[in-house]
C-alpha cells in the first residue's frame, strides 16, 4: 500500500539556505563523475573530494572546453555546499539540491540556470513506481547534475559522447543539457508503455473474472498516474518557458530540439489522461460485475425461496387444527399433498426456466 509522503519538519525555525538533506535515498559515499570535452577530445573520470577543489572554472573558458560534472548520491550536504562554493551557486540552489521532494522548476540566475525535474521507474511486481530527483545547473560552460542514485538514465549521453567525431560534442552545454532533458521524458514515456501493457492486462481479466486482486491492481494503476502527472505537468511548462528563450542560456540553434521535447511531454499527457480514463472505466466494470454477481447470488435464493413457498402453503393448510378437512381422513391423503407440493414446484421451475431465471446468459 502507498505510503503518503510524511511532513518534514526537521527544518522549522531555521533560516532560508539552511542545508539539510530531505529524502530517504542515501548511498554509502557520494560518486562523483567528470567529462570534459570539446570537438576533439574527451576526458572522463571519477573524482575525490580533493581532487574536486582543484577543478578551476577559468580553465575552460579559456580552453573552450565543456564540462559536466554529474554527482550520485545528494545526501551530503557538505559535498553539495563545496560544490556550490566551487561554482559560485545561490544558498537557496543548494538547498533546492538537498530537498529530494521539489516540484520540477526552473530558476534563472546571472551565471547559470537552474533546473529540478523528476525521473521515474516502473515496478512491474507491484504495480509502482519509485522516483529520483535530478537538478541540473547550466552555466556557460559547464553543466552539473544532481542524482539520488546511479540509475543509468544518462548513460546513453555518455556513450553518445565517447564515440569520435560525435556530433554532440560540436555543440555547446546547452544542447547536452536538452540531450538530458529528452532523456527524461523518454523515460516517462519507457513507464507510460509499462503501465498501458498492465491497464490492457488489467482489462482482459476484469471481463473474465475479476476479484479483489484487481480491484487493488486498479488502484496502484491510478495511483501511479497520478505521481506521474504530478511530475509532468510542472515539467511541461519548465520546457515550454526554455523553448520560448527566456533565458540567454540556450543557443537559438536548441530551440527546434526543446520545443521537440515539449511536443513529447504533451503527448505523454494527453496519452496519460487516456489510461487514466481507462482506468477509471475499468473501475466501473469492476463495480458493475460485482454488483452483476450479488445480483445472481440473491435471484438463486429467491428461486429457492420461491421454490419452498408452495410447499410451505400447502404444509400450513393442513397442519391447522380442524377436525373436518379434505384428505386428512384419507388413507393416500399424505402422498396426494406431497404430489401437489412436486406438481407446483415443477410447474415454477419451468416458469423460471422460461424466464431464464435458472441461469445466467455468457
Amino acid at each position: 500500500m502507498h505510503k503518503h509522503k510524511k511532513v518534514h519538519t526537521k527544518k522549522i525555525g531555521m533560516p532560508p539556505g539552511s542545508l539539510v538533506h530531505i529524502g530517504d535515498i542515501k548511498l554509502d559515499s557520494p560518486i562523483i563523475s567528470m567529462i570534459e570535452y570539446d570537438a576533439v577530445d574527451l576526458s572522463e573520470r571519477k573524482l575525490s573530494n580533493d581532487e574536486l577543489t582543484m577543478l578551476k572554472l577559468d580553465d575552460y573558458d579559456s580552453t573552450g572546453k565543456k564540462l559536466w560534472l554529474n554527482i550520485h548520491g545528494v545526501h551530503d550536504a557538505a559535498l553539495i555546499k563545496k560544490i556550490g562554493d566551487l561554482f559560485h551557486l545561490h544558498p537557496l540552489v543548494q538547498e533546492d539540491i538537498l530537498n529530494t521532494e521539489q516540484r520540477p522548476k526552473i530558476d534563472e540566475f546571472d551565471a547559470y540556470v537552474f533546473l529540478e525535474a523528476r525521473s521515474f521507474y516502473y515496478h512491474e511486481a507491484s504495480m509502482s513506481v519509485s522516483s529520483e530527483q535530478i537538478s541540473l545547473v547550466l552555466g556557460r560552460n559547464f553543466l552539473l547534475t544532481f542524482q539520488e542514485r546511479p540509475t543509468g538514465i544518462f548513460e546513453p549521453i555518455r556513450e553518445r559522447l565517447r564515440a569520435s567525431r560525435a556530433h554532440i560534442r560540436e555543440l555547446g552545454v546547452d544542447y547536452l543539457a536538452y540531450s538530458l532533458l529528452d532523456s527524461i521524458v523518454d523515460q516517462y514515456f519507457k513507464v507510460l508503455e509499462e503501465v498501458s501493457d498492465a491497464s490492457e492486462a488489467l482489462e482482459e481479466l476484469l471481463l473474465h473474472s475479476p476479484t479483489n486482486t484487481e480491484l487493488y491492481s486498479i488502484h496502484q494503476l491510478k495511483h501511479v498516474s497520478i505521481e506521474l502527472r504530478r511530475a509532468v505537468w510542472p515539467l511541461r511548462e519548465v520546457i515550454n518557458s526554455l523553448a520560448r528563450n527566456e533565458n540567454d542560456f540556450f543557443k537559438p540553434a536548441t530551440m527546434p530540439y526543446l520545443r521537440d521535447v515539449y511536443d513529447h511531454t504533451i503527448n505523454f499527457i494527453e496519452s496519460l489522461e487516456s489510461i487514466r480514463d481507462s482506468l477509471s472505466g475499468m473501475m466501473d466494470i469492476y463495480m458493475a460485475s460485482v454488483s452483476n454477481r450479488v445480483n445472481l447470488e440473491v435471484r438463486a435464493l429467491t428461486v429457492v425461496a420461491m421454490l419452498f413457498m408452495p410447499a410451505t402453503l400447502i404444509a400450513g393448510i393442513f397442519g391447522m387444527n380442524f377436525h373436518e378437512m379434505p384428505w386428512l381422513a384419507d388413507k393416500d391423503g399424505f402422498w396426494w399433498a406431497m404430489g401437489l407440493m412436486v406438481l407446483i414446484a415443477l410447474v415454477m421451475v419451468m416458469i423460471f426456466w422460461r424466464r431464464q431465471w435458472l441461469g445466467s446468459k455468457t
